[in-house]
Formats: structure tokens, sequence, C-alpha cells
């Protein structure tokens, strides 16, 4: 019984428990006030229970995959400069931004085993997260990743239109290894992964990808970027 519930029982980040138990309180005193808006708190329990869902994921282990860090929509693949507070260069590297919905889980994952060489975090504005402007002007906690052979990966968490939180657990000099947790922004928002130079995505636009599962690159591949269509 327990294993056909386990998909049902998901666990949810601590982060969220606040959030829940606000809404818990709420559903009480609306079911108190007059029972039809109690229904309508549960509602909105159950979805704040939802969106802080943190599952446990199956990730690749082989050396050198690039991992997806969200759930979500591959919304954007363009060369791009990494965030300047990152010291990464000027050189343009290839960007893979995967937005993030209210409806996706929003615990986000390391992409690939490595060190944290540097955190940067930078206030900004609240566009939507799909528009391109969002990874220049919207709220953002930039992570550089260094890799075992001397490369560097960038990581971008950027606020969206409602989100108001960005938490990242990193911490200089950290080693982290890919599929692990690292943070989570609340209430819609998108990551973006820059690659290496030289490396190609393995993901297509509009490719939904699952954060510590979906391979988006392959460090050590010669294959081309790949390209998809709807069927």
């Amino acid at each position: 019984m327990f294993e056909l519930l386990k998909p049902i029982l998901v666990p949810i980040h601590r982060d969220g428990w606040p959030f829940v138990a606000g809404f818990a309180v709420v559903m009480i005193v609306l079911a108190l006030l007059w029972a039809p808006l109690g229904w309508i708190g549960a509602i909105l329990t159950g979805w704040c229970a939802y969106f802080f869902r943190d599952p446990p994921r199956i990730t690749p282990t082989r050396a050198g995959l690039v991992i997806s860090p969200a759930d979500g929509i591959v919304q954007m693949i363009q060369p791009a400069v990494p965030p300047a507070e990152l010291g990464l260069g000027p050189q343009p590297l290839t960007r893979v931004s995967v937005f993030m919905n209210v409806f996706n889980v929003h615990v986000n994952r390391i992409p690939v085993e490595g060190t944290v060489a540097n955190l940067a975090y930078r206030a900004g504005k609240f566009f939507n997260a799909s528009l391109d402007k969002a990874s220049e002007f919207n709220e953002r906690q930039a992570i550089a990743l260094r890799l075992a052979d001397g490369r560097a990966l960038a990581v971008v968490q950027i606020a969206g239109l409602v989100a108001r939180r960005i938490r990242c657990d990193l911490k200089p000099s950290q080693a982290v290894r890919a599929g692990e947790r690292f943070g989570l922004i609340r209430f819609g928002s998108r990551v973006d992964v820059y690659l290496p130079d030289g490396v190609a995505p393995l993901v297509a636009l509009g490719q939904t990808t699952i954060a510590g599962e979906t391979v988006i690159a392959d460090l050590a591949a010669a294959e081309p970027a790949r390209h998809g269509e709807e069927r």
C-alpha cells in the first residue's frame, strides 16, 4: 500500500511548511465564518503544499553530463554573456533557459559535479521570467561552478513576475554533485545555465525538463546542438 501512495505522498520542502501552516490557519478561519469558504481555503492549502513539493529524483551519474537544474520548459537557447558579477569574462556562451510556471516543482538542483567558485546576488526588477530581458534586469542569484578539468559553468536563478524570494544554500568553495538540491525560487521563475565554451546543448526549444534527471548537455560529446519539433 505504501508503494502505491509514494507518488502522491511527496515530501514538502522545509521552506514551504510556514506557508502551508499559514494557509491552513486561513482555511480554518474561513470555515468558521462560512463553510463554503472553508472549502476554498482547503483548495488553496492543497495548492500551497503542491507548490512546495520536493520529490526524489534519479540523477544520471556519468562524469561530464550536465543535468537540468529546474523543472520546466526550455524556452531559450542562445549565446549570451554570463552575468558580469561572476567574473567569467565577456565572451558569449551558450545559455539554456528553463522557465518554471507555478505548477512546476521549484526546488533547484546542481547541474554538474564541481566546486562553487563564485556566488553573486543582485537585486532587480520582476519582469515576466519568460522574457529575454529578465536575464539582465530581474532579481537574480548567480553561481559559478569550477569543473574538475578547470572549465567553468554558470547557473543563474532568476525571479519572475510573481516570484519574490530566491533561496540559495551554497557556500564559496563548496564541493557539489550533480542532482543535489541547492535552493528554490518561490512562485514562478527561471533558471539559466551557461555552458562551457564549445559545449552544445542536448535539449531542444520547447522540451520539458526534469530537475536532477534530464541531461541538457555532455561535456565530452562532439554532437551538434539538437533540434526538435512538435509531434
